[in-house]
């Protein structure tokens, strides 16, 4: 495998940054995770949109143009005979002092890698995953936007700790007001008597790029949908529910805390989000 690190392409074994790195001393830094389907970076202009709000949300310089890092990630995907796969872009902070002064820092580093993905196997897609509401609360909008897709992720991997010790693949996490704000790597949806749900971004979870395509499908096939606050009662009692990701792309999700969810299979409305999106991939990617 071969990592794109600041213009140059290496072996994964010779790739590194400083051990002064802020981005690995403190997590400062941002990142997207981005699917590649049929050679063509899906979304991609979403993504360094998201990429470049995160960076200026934490006053973080991304010395690059957009347009030289998508050049970048094409050169690492080709480099690497990605045809369907999924890049990891990283810009950090930088080497810096021992002390959390960011602008003492001398340049960060921007960092590509680009590989395979299979978040969870195919036929989850029908049984749907088991899931666990975290103890662990997502971090509050006063203390970290999150619109800013950072490198300090540590308040979601508590929570997916949670979810192994459980034995389960993934945990959804609340906010402060005990209503849901996501899933570790995933945004959350429920439906109840036909109508999809999902939690507003001030409920502070991400802005979901594959939640924003989601939304768009529902329109189009005449799903009602709402975003509102959703409670765990509501969960609990819902016909459906199912996350969207990057990754995960849309799958369902038919235990929580050991409750069945409608039937415990994937239902009808998830079933049809799920084929419009991939429909949505092969019309966007799939057309050279």
């Amino acid at each position: 495998m071969k990592v794109w690190i600041n213009g140059n392409l290496v072996e994964k074994e010779k790739a590194s940054i400083s051990v002064l790195d802020h981005g690995v001393l403190y997590g400062n830094g941002v990142f997207e995770g981005i699917r590649v389907y049929n050679g063509k970076i899906f979304r991609c202009d979403a993504h360094m949109d998201r990429l470049f709000a995160s960076a200026e949300g934490i006053r973080l310089p991304i010395p690059p143009a957009k347009q030289e890092i998508v050049d970048a990630m094409y050169e690492t995907i080709a480099a690497n005979g990605i045809t369907d796969g999924y890049i990891r872009l990283v810009v950090t902070r930088g080497p810096g002092t021992l002390g959390l002064n960011p602008f003492r820092c001398s340049g960060g580093s921007v960092i590509i890698i680009a590989d395979q993905i299979a978040l969870y196997p195919p036929e989850m897609y029908e049984t749907g995953l088991e899931v666990i509401i975290a103890k662990t609360r997502r971090m509050s909008h006063e203390m970290l936007s999150p619109a800013v897709k950072s490198c300090n992720y540590l308040n979601n991997i508590m929570a997916r700790i949670e979810a192994v010790d459980a034995g389960v693949a993934e945990a959804i996490m609340l906010n402060a007001d005990e209503t849901i704000a996501e899933a570790t790597g995933d945004n959350v949806f429920i439906v109840r008597d036909g109508t999809v749900a999902t939690s507003p971004p001030e409920s502070c979870g991400l802005r979901g790029i594959t939640r924003q395509i989601v939304i768009g499908l529902a329109g189009d096939l005449g799903v009602p949908l709402a975003e509102q606050a959703v409670t765990v009662e509501q969960l609990y009692a819902a016909d459906e529910c199912f996350l969207t990701g990057t990754a995960a792309e849309v799958i369902a999700v038919t235990k929580v805390d050991e409750r069945i969810i409608g039937s415990g299979k994937a239902g009808t409305i998830t079933k049809k989000l799920l084929d419009a999106f991939r429909q949505f991939i092969r019309d966007e990617c799939e057309k050279k």
